[in-house]
């Protein structure tokens, strides 16, 4: 377990993970792109449901500045599967069972869960530049109205 959290300008840790079909994503693939790339603690429960709803609703206008958007969880690519079919979600759900891209993003380690500390997913959100260095590193991000704050981040409400 590390405390080591991403600051803006830091390399983002290279990763390949399976997606809901259990065919290989990695983050080079994107390379020259932006990319968003959010952690979240389980497929279909409530929080993340709501925020990949929200990610999937703004999907088009985040798409149409230049970003990709990828969910990692820790969840396996079969759940994934079913979250992405039951919620009609549109973009890349990352399967991260051995939870070491959460760690190398400083998104899973100890949090407080109704008051007690206890390890486990972090939400957090990710935008990374072209290059692969971390343009922004959100920490315990709230479920709801999250996105729409990463918009206004990122310029995009000015439309």
């Amino acid at each position: 377990m590390t405390d080591s959290r991403l600051s803006p300008g830091d390399a983002a840790p290279e990763f390949t993970l399976p997606d809901a079909d259990g065919r290989p994503v990695s983050l080079t693939d994107y390379r020259g792109q932006r990319v968003v790339v959010y952690f979240y603690p389980a497929a279909m429960t409530p929080g993340c449901t709501t925020q990949a709803c929200d990610f999937r609703d703004n999907l088009a206008s985040l798409q149409g500045a230049g970003y990709v958007v990828l969910g990692v969880s820790p969840d396996a690519p079969g759940k994934l599967a079913e979250f992405r079919e039951r919620d009609h979600l549109t973009f890349p759900l990352l399967s991260d069972e051995s939870r070491s891209t959460l760690e190398a993003y400083g998104a899973y380690g100890e949090k407080k869960l109704y008051g007690k500390v206890v390890q486990g997913v972090i939400r957090s959100t990710f935008v990374i530049d072209p290059d692969g260095k971390v343009e922004k590193a959100m920490y315990n991000v709230k479920a709801t109205g999250h996105v729409a704050k990463l918009r206004r981040d990122l310029g995009l409400d000015a439309a």
